[in-house]
């Protein structure tokens, strides 16, 4: 038997050229812009990406010209492999990127020339959600429908870990490590701002239960860290007119800033790798609105990346499903 993994994740523009298409197929997607008219999809798409790409273009300006996202995803496929080969379970490990290079389609294309038997996709989203996790599924089943070589090999589905017993020590790890470096490092001092990508209120209204899971995260994260500092949910990387998940982490910051807070740890609970929301909107974005509105100390948790903890967490969520 092969067996293969499949890593999921949005991508990201690599280069300042990239970004306009990029925006383009991010905004093709009717999980993340809901029209009424299905045709009207991608000319409101190149609507958007158009008026944006100029000013999401400064935003990748600042963190060196285009988004880490691809390389940290192979990089964490390298160490899962590795650590999965420790464990004595070969596999491949594949990226499919749901909005960019290498997307779902040439993941398939290289499962179906390895003779994958057996494959479990796993998401790196650990809260569900239909904008995120929900799409990249419904998209690789929709390329799969196209592929009768491969309507035999066995399929398992990972769809959220938001709760996994290694993921929260991963995390709490480090979030425990960067409250030692505070001046002062007492728990009790430093709000914990757990900052999280936002969704349209109507996604939760109608099922979708990424709110609850982000809660339960943050919840066993707290409780495993002793529940003595202040906690803090928001929500950031909002986009458009209509009503998104709040409070929003510039007004959580204003009103702690304004309640006298002078530590906080900003904590990105859905994201396990950097890219533009971490490295621009937490480390640059919010950094500088803490500096005006008088927060003294400001700092933010590191991805987890390819912290080894991590990756063991995800090689447990691939050796459960083989079982």
């Amino acid at each position: 038997m092969k067996i293969g993994v499949l890593l999921f994740n949005l991508g990201g523009p690599e280069t300042l050229a990239d970004v306009r298409p990029f925006l383009f197929n991010l905004f093709s997607d009717p999980e993340i812009v809901r029209l009424p008219i299905r045709a009207m999809q991608k000319p409101l798409a190149w609507l958007i990406s158009t008026a944006r790409h100029r000013k999401s273009s400064g935003y990748y300006t600042q963190i060196g010209g285009g988004s880490p996202l691809r390389r940290i995803t192979e990089e964490q496929a390298a160490a899962l492999r590795e650590e999965l080969a420790r464990r004595g379970v070969e596999t491949n490990v594949y990226v499919g990127m749901r909005y960019w290079r290498p997307g779902a389609e040439e993941a398939i294309d290289q499962i179906a020339r390895d003779g994958v038997d057996e494959l479990v996709l796993l998401p790196l989203y650990p809260q569900f959600s239909v904008s995120t996790t929900g799409s990249s599924f419904k998209d690789f089943d929709a390329l799969m429908e196209k592929r009768n070589s491969l309507r035999r090999m066995r399929r398992h589905y990972i769809r959220q870990w938001h709760t996994h017993e290694t993921y929260i020590k991963a995390l709490t790890r480090q979030i425990a490590g960067e409250i030692e470096k505070f001046p002062e490092p007492d728990p009790r001092r430093v709000h914990l701002l757990f900052s999280a990508h936002s969704v349209p209120q109507s996604y939760i209204e109608n099922g979708d239960p990424y709110l609850q899971h982000t809660e339960e995260t943050v919840r066993l994260v707290t409780e495993k860290l002793g529940g003595l500092s202040p906690v803090h949910l928001s929500f950031q990387s909002k986009v458009g007119p209509v009503k998104w998940l709040e409070p929003s982490t510039d007004a959580k910051l204003r009103e702690l800033a304004a309640r006298g807070v002078e530590q906080v740890l900003a904590i990105p609970i859905s994201f396990v790798s950097d890219h533009i929301e971490t490295l621009y909107e937490l480390d640059i974005l919010y950094k500088n609105l803490a500096d005006e509105i008088g927060i003294k100390t400001y700092r933010r948790v590191p991805a987890l990346n390819c912290n080894p903890t991590f990756i063991s967490a995800l090689a447990d969520l691939v050796c459960e499903k083989l079982k």
